[in-house]
């Protein structure tokens, strides 16, 4: 009634105006075209089932986890701000859960898929994700985060691309590549559980994989003039690697979600859990290129290769593949050193990265972690400054959030190493809240170490060997380091 009212008002107003119900129709569209525009960012809805099948990386048929029914899993496509909705249905004969690896948990921790903070999914039932890739770009992947499932795939890649109205600081590319690469076991998933039960450490690695394949087993065609931005990640379950591309340099362009100076290299070490992006110009004689990775600091190297072909290919690849490094820690320093964060370019916003100054704010508290691998009870174990986590009966973020007493204690884990024998505890930190943290890896092992901030980033303003000591604030970067998920610990 009132709209009709206020309908024959405002026709009567413009007809003594002598513009009459036309004006009026499109008065009206005009207001449902700005009603429209004022909608949720995009959604963008998944739907996976989680199955046991055979596979055959290496050759040898093994059981793989798949989704809907692949190997590796299949590539979540997003922009900046897209809801995602992903509903997972778990067909295993085990709780599963999937981890989104350096996607920002903003106020929904509950979805980060690690045990602890989301609850694992019972075999038989469902669980849908909602994630935002809220103010983020990049290049990252998922990974199935219980009972060594990630040794038996479960795995993709998850690219989230920048708006069209934000500014890139390079061209873009003729195409896109993801690299899924690593390390993997011809033993399966419960197997390898198994020997870290019996109290011995994981065995070596049987190869490594590219895409979820053995060597030669992948193909990457290309245009002779034309650049190419790959996106590749470390996926593997113990070791480092090093990735190159016959007679072609990689320009980093990107780090897990930042911008970075666009130095050239020749390899690119990518520890685990790590991600990045690099622009490949063809600009070579048109033919069969390698794109090699090989393990880093390992007494026995090993190597996977598949093909960087010019579509104009005239001939085969030549020669052996190219040589990377192997053991040298200091050029991993100074290369791990290098990269630094592009001050001028846009992030996911129209805005400087460089105007967020992360070294004027004061730190609130210092956290030295340091890891151990210790044997406790026969099994062999892995601690954080003597404490080896358990899972408690009640999950951590119900307990929390229903204030359910005597579940776990928020100072269960020191905030710095002791040197006492390692234990078992349901280990928890306390935080206060909008407190800025120096956190400190510290590892004394014989292997590089992966810390992953499931979640959140972290500015990597130092990395030396050594004690650390209040003293090595003086060399730390405070202007354009970057940002990111994943750091080793040589």
């Amino acid at each position: 009634m009132y709209r009709s009212l206020f309908k024959n008002l405002i026709t009567e107003e413009l007809g003594k105006m002598g513009l009459g119900r036309n004006v009026w129709c499109l008065m009206l569209v005009v207001g449902l075209l700005v009603t429209c525009t004022r909608g949720e960012d995009p959604y963008r809805f998944y739907t996976w089932n989680v199955t046991y099948g055979d596979i055959y990386p290496l050759g040898v048929k093994q059981t793989g986890i798949l989704i809907n029914g692949q190997f590796p899993g299949p590539q979540i496509e997003s922009v900046t701000n897209d809801n995602l909705i992903i509903n997972v249905f778990n067909s295993l004969d085990e709780p599963f859960l999937l981890s989104w690896n350096g996607v920002q948990q903003r106020r929904n921790s509950w979805q980060d898929g690690v045990y602890g903070t989301n609850c694992p999914i019972p075999l038989g039932q469902n669980f849908t994700y909602v994630l935002q890739v809220k103010d983020q770009i990049g290049s990252y992947f998922y990974f199935p985060s219980l009972g060594m499932h990630k040794a038996a795939g479960g795995f993709g890649g998850f690219k989230i691309a920048s708006r069209s109205v934000i500014p890139v600081p390079f061209a873009p590319p003729a195409g896109e590549f993801t690299i899924l690469a690593g390390d993997w076991f011809t033993k399966n998933h419960t197997d390898l559980k198994a020997i870290l039960d019996s109290g011995t450490d994981l065995p070596f690695p049987d190869g490594l994989l590219i895409n979820g394949r053995g060597s030669n087993g992948y193909t990457f065609t290309v245009d002779q003039g034309k650049t190419y931005r790959f996106r590749i990640s470390n996926v593997g379950l113990t070791t480092s690697i090093n990735f190159r591309i016959q007679g072609h340099k990689l320009v980093l362009v990107e780090v897990e979600g930042i911008h970075t100076l666009q130095n050239s290299y020749d390899s690119l070490d990518l520890h685990l859990g790590q991600s990045l992006s690099v622009l490949v110009t063809a600009d070579q004689p048109p033919q069969n290129y390698y794109i090699v990775v090989s393990t880093r600091f390992t007494s026995q190297v090993l190597n996977a290769t598949s093909f960087f072909r010019y579509s104009n290919s005239a001939g085969t690849v030549s020669g052996p593949p190219p040589v990377g490094l192997t053991t040298q820690i200091d050029l991993s320093l100074e290369q791990a050193r290098s990269l630094r964060r592009n001050l001028t370019a846009s992030g996911p916003r129209p805005n400087p990265q460089g105007s967020y100054h992360y070294g004027m704010i004061n730190t609130t508290r210092t956290i030295r972690l340091q890891n151990s691998a210790p044997v406790i009870n026969g099994k062999q174990r892995y601690a954080v400054n003597s404490v080896s986590f358990i899972p408690a009966d009640t999950p951590l973020k119900l307990a929390d959030y229903f204030k359910i007493s005597g579940v776990f204690n928020p100072n269960s884990i020191p905030y710095s190493p002791t040197g006492a024998g390692a234990y078992l505890q349901t280990s928890v930190m306390a935080a206060d809240f909008r407190g800025y943290v120096e956190i400190v890896f510290e590892n004394y092992e014989d292997t590089v170490e992966s810390w992953h901030i499931d979640g959140h980033n972290l500015f990597v303003v130092g990395m030396d060997g050594g004690q650390w000591s209040p003293a090595s604030r003086l060399s730390y970067n405070l202007r354009d380091t970057i940002s990111r998920c994943t750091v080793q610990v040589q």
